[in-house]
């Protein structure tokens, strides 16, 4: 577990320590949290692309659905950054009406 001064991090702060030691590998000023962030965009295809590669369009639709409600729900005024985390959510609903137009009348 990491630690910090013997005192153990919690999951946000490891995920951020980690960030920091691949910091050189990542342009700060070509970082953006809510659209693109870094850690979705190592390899060669965006996570969200490969989900929906993976699962198809119509069921990609409930995997936008379910990360709105992890970004929405009771723990969003708990969390470091409110309105990141609404502006995450916020683009999960793009893409979720995006994936509900391309699927009207196919799957449902």
């Amino acid at each position: 577990m990491a630690t910090t001064f013997g005192i153990p991090l919690g999951h946000e702060q490891y995920m951020k320590s980690k960030a920091a030691e691949l910091e050189p590998k990542w342009k700060k000023e070509d970082r953006d949290m809510v659209n693109s962030p870094a850690h979705y965009t190592q390899g060669d295809i965006e996570t969200w692309d490969y989900i929906v590669d993976v699962v198809g369009e119509y069921n990609a639709i409930f995997v936008a659905q379910a990360q709105i409600i992890k970004y929405t729900g009771h723990r969003l005024m708990n969390k470091s950054n409110p309105i990141q985390d609404a502006e995450k959510a916020a683009w999960y609903l793009k893409k979720m009406i995006e994936l509900l137009e391309k699927t009207k009348g196919v799957n449902w």
